[in-house]
Formats: C-alpha cells, structure tokens, sequence
C-alpha cells in the first residue's frame, strides 16, 4: 500500500475511532465514518473488506495499542505498582476531560454493546483487554497475587472511568487512586 492509501485508512481508523467512543458502535455507521474522515466510499470498502465490524475491530486495536503505549512510558519511568496505576488513572483522567468527558476507555462501549453478537469484535475487545492486564501484570511482578490483582485493577479503573464520564469529575478516578494505592503497599 502507499503512502496515500496508508494516510486513507489511518483517517478512516482515526474517523471511526472518535466516532465509537463518542457513540459507540451504533455511533459509528459508515455514513459517518466516510464524512468525519473526508475519504471516499470506495477507499472504505477497499480497505475493510469484511465491512463494519473489521473497521470497528482494528480501530478498536488500535486505540488499546496507543493506551498501552502510555502504559510501557509509565512502567520506563521506574515508577511503583501504586504509582503505575496512578499515572494510568492520571492519563486516562486527562484524556477524559480533555475531550470535553467523551472519551473514556475506548474498548468498554463496544464490548458492552457488541460482545455477544459480534464475535470478531469480543475478540478484539478481549484482544486489547488481555494486553491491559498483562501491562500490569508486569508492574506486579513478584507478587503472588499479580494475576487476580491485575484484573482487580482494570475492573476498578473500568469502573471509575464509567463513573468519571458519568459524573463529568475526575473524583472517581482520584478515589480508586487513593484505594489501589493502599492496596497496592
């Protein structure tokens, strides 16, 4: 592919992205997607062969790459397990109210909506969630409880999330922050 198809698809995923977590899968119809990102119809079904859900799925994908990314900068930094899942919950606080409260986790909607009808988009959801928890798994290497504390976390960031969006604060990220930290001593 060149450089102008691959600019295509990154305004297509970049599209669909946005208009997912604003509106979820439901949110997001092609439509949509060909006016937010200024590509042609033809480029769409050219580069998402399989339609929507394959769109939705790599888009999906790539958002969690691009979160976890922030994850392997936080986990460079040496911080500690409780000041990792800190910054995290930092990092996505930031994100949240950047966006004027609109973008919380970008895979929770389509895995709430999609999951048990589409089964190439649980993958994906699954997909990005397992690399989540191994992230931090990671930071808590050594411990015997790493793997359900691993799940344990993203629960309540997941949780705190949802309710930072719903509350439009950051209260309930700085609260789950305050409680892994003791968690995590």
């Amino acid at each position: 592919m060149g450089q102008k198809g691959s600019q295509t698809r990154a305004r297509i995923l970049d599209a669909t992205q946005e208009l997912v977590e604003a509106g979820g899968y439901f949110g997001a119809g092609l439509n949509q997607v060909i006016a937010v990102s200024g590509a042609p119809r033809g480029s769409l079904y050219f580069h998402f062969p399989e339609g929507k859900d394959q769109l939705v799925g790599e888009s999906i994908r790539r958002a969690g790459q691009t979160i976890g990314a922030a994850f392997e900068d936080l986990a460079a930094s040496g911080a500690s397990a409780a000041e990792f899942v800190e910054g995290v919950l930092r990092h996505l606080g930031d994100r949240l109210e950047e966006s004027g409260w609109s973008k919380g986790c970008p895979v929770a909607t389509v895995a709430l909506e999609m999951a048990a009808a589409s089964d190439p988009l649980q993958q994906a959801c699954s997909e990005v969630y397992a690399s989540w928890e191994a992230a931090l798994r990671a930071r808590l290497a050594g411990r015997p409880d790493a793997e359900d504390l691993a799940v344990t976390i993203l629960a309540l960031i997941e949780g705190a999330l949802l309710l930072a969006k719903a509350h439009r604060s950051r209260r309930p990220l700085e609260r789950v922050a305050a409680q892994l930290a003791v968690l995590l001593r």
